[in-house]
């Protein structure tokens, strides 16, 4: 079959174009074809269904129009009776389409402006989902670019012809410049499908920017025999990080300084001078929060694992080394390991710990009614609290030096009435105050807790249902440049921001208000709603 001429130049504008913007040809020929159907309906009349279709093969053009089969035709245009279809086609049936064969027609000056703008609008949007396919797959890496344009402080950069992306003011260096045509390389965080096309965001801060460089400089950790496990920046200052090796005859910390500290030297170079730690990770906590604090030497460290707090205690003239300056060391050693770490001299430790121990002596004094031989004797070997001697086993009581089995029995029997007594006080405040008994069904709510919860009018189920954890546990909020810590009514008594949520949707569901199945839906969801606030 002959071609004719403008058949092929169709054909070879469409290979030239997929080639020149990356993407795939029958794209190409697919907006072209919606470019030519926009044609003909300007042609035809704008709500008739028409088709075009090209050949990819030969280039020829065909235009077809579809009509609804109906019982009824309410549109000329679009409708066609069952009668006249079955002349078309015996088989059809209401409800099918019918194809016509339209004559090919010449386009005007108007019809081809607008098809033209079909063709590069769908030719645009080919390209930015091309753009996005490849980059959104990308996001962890680190890639190299050439410098475009310096707009407000953000780096634009060019990469290699496959898109631009951007490099926010905040997510360089400080005090790093860069100018036109310079070469950069960062971190792909974030890639997003947006109006304008696809948004690649680029970072130099970004902790993870200096462990791809790592896993770039050092051959263990490309090969998974070195991880890298944490990793704390302050940009441009100083960074930890934390290492660890599946091989035992391989030092991690070796491995990622080099030979004469080539490969941790060639990081820092890239960082501008940024000074790196490099610790030995620790399945303990303990020990690795001690190797974090490098190069400062740690005495004792006391663990909460409730809260996340760790306690260090270091020599008089190592708590500047520990803390660092304006309190870099402590901070970056914090967001390595994941705890917040309060850090003391030994002479602080102990006058907190001599502090601590009056303070027990006298409480068990008063409350037990004993000397202060036996108090210091019961604060000394650990007891902290009349719970702690109420329901403790009564051969720990019993093994302290001086005490026999009567002796303990006696003092659980005198923390256990001064702790009936304090509850019953509790109550008769509560009963006071009108919260109604049925606040003690929820788990985790104690009678002193519901004298705090009345003393805020929330006196029954429903009153504590319609709370939400901030009004328990408080919360912190910023004006005017300032932080101020607004107190909750359960404040003093230890509780978490997830104990308050549970508390609560306890308190839902014996209201009525929510389904059980609600409430797992809702508790799923509470994470999510709280990050966004």
């Amino acid at each position: 079959m002959a071609v004719s001429a403008n058949r092929l130049e169709l054909l070879q504008i469409a290979e030239a174009v997929a080639r020149e913007k990356n993407i795939d040809r029958s794209i190409v020929i697919s907006s072209m074809e919606d470019a030519l159907q926009k044609a003909a309906r300007s042609r035809y009349g704008q709500e008739t269904e028409v088709r075009a279709e090209i050949n990819p093969r030969t280039g020829e053009t065909r235009f077809s129009r579809l009509l609804l089969v109906v019982d009824e035709i309410e549109n000329d245009a679009i409708h066609i009776t069952l009668p006249e279809a079955r002349r078309r086609n015996p088989a059809a049936q209401v409800g099918d389409w019918i194809s016509e064969t339209l004559p090919p027609f010449e386009f005007g000056r108007i019809a081809g402006q607008s098809a033209k703008q079909v063709i590069v609008q769908k030719l645009r949007e080919a390209e930015r989902d091309k753009q996005y396919d490849e980059f959104k797959d990308r996001i962890g890496e680190i890639i190299n670019g050439v410098v475009k344009r310096v707009e407000y402080g953000n780096v634009v950069v060019d990469l290699a012809g496959r898109g631009e992306a951007i490099v926010r003011r905040d997510e360089l260096i400080p005090r790093e410049t860069f100018r036109p045509a310079d070469r950069i390389r960062a971190y792909v965080y974030d890639v997003r499908r947006e109006q304008r096309g696809p948004q690649i965001f680029l970072s130099r801060t970004h902790p993870q920017f200096m462990a791809k460089l790592f896993a770039q400089e050092v051959p263990e950790i490309y090969d998974g025999i070195i991880e890298v496990r944490a990793v704390a920046r302050d940009p441009g200052s100083r960074a930890k990080i934390g290492v660890t090796s599946r091989d035992s005859s391989i030092d991690p910390v070796g491995a990622c300084v080099g030979m004469r500290g080539s490969r941790v030297q060639a990081v820092v170079t890239e960082l501008q001078g940024e000074k790196v730690d490099i610790i030995p990770w620790s399945p303990d906590a303990a020990t690795f929060i001690v190797n974090a604090l490098q190069p400062a030497e740690v005495v004792k460290v006391v663990l909460d694992e409730d809260s996340s707090r760790i306690e260090v205690v270091v020599p008089d003239d190592q708590l500047s080394l520990a803390i660092g300056r304006r309190g870099q060391n402590v901070r970056l050693a914090s967001q390595l390991t994941g705890w917040d770490i309060d850090i003391l001299t030994e002479a602080e430790e102990s006058e907190r710990r001599q502090k601590e121990f009056v303070e027990r002596t006298a409480l068990f004094m008063g409350a037990l009614d004993v000397d202060e031989t036996v108090a210091q004797l019961l604060a000394s070997e650990g007891f902290r609290s009349l719970e702690e001697l109420a329901y403790v086993e009564p051969a720990e009581l019993s093994n302290i030096e001086g005490f026999d089995e009567d002796t303990a029995g006696e003092i659980q029997s005198r923390a256990r009435a001064h702790l009936d007594a304090i509850e019953k006080e509790h109550d008769d405040k509560r009963v006071a105050l009108g919260v109604l008994d049925e606040l003690k069904e929820i788990d985790g709510l104690t009678t002193a807790m519901l004298v705090p919860l009345g003393e805020n009018d929330v006196k029954s189920i429903e009153d504590f249902a319609g709370c939400v954890p901030d009004d328990l546990v408080g919360y912190t909020e910023r004006k005017d440049g300032e932080s101020t810590r607004v107190p909750g009514y359960l404040d003093g008594f230890e509780l978490s921001r997830e104990d308050a949520e549970a508390m609560i949707m306890q308190a839902r569901l014996k209201a009525g208000w929510i389904e059980a199945a609600e409430e797992g839906q809702e508790g799923e969801d509470a994470p999510a709603d709280e990050e966004m606030a």
